[in-house]
């Protein structure tokens, strides 16, 4: 990822801590599998609410958007979702 100058130099923006500069699957499987494990356990609506509103304190004082927006892996999100909200095992 980079950032051209007025210049034409083009920064380098190293990827956020503990994120690597590629994702693990391409074209945002993860994410996807996230997305839908939230809408199936929550319902569409209630899923980006939670998302947008909820503070989980495992998550460092974050909601679901500030995480994911900070790079926090998607796994640990959704644990920490599952945790909060005792989402069955077989859904996990």
């Amino acid at each position: 990822m980079g950032i051209n100058s007025p210049r034409g130099y083009r920064h380098v923006v190293a990827p956020p801590a503990g994120m690597s500069a590629r994702p693990q699957y391409p074209c945002g499987v993860r994410m996807t599998e996230f997305w839908n494990r939230m809408k199936a356990q929550f319902g569409e609506v209630y899923a980006q609410s939670l998302a947008k509103d909820y503070v989980f304190a495992s998550l460092g004082d974050r909601t679901v958007d500030r995480a994911l927006a900070d790079g926090v892996d998607v796994k640990i999100i959704w644990r920490a979702v599952c945790e909060v909200f005792d989402v069955p095992e077989s859904r996990r």
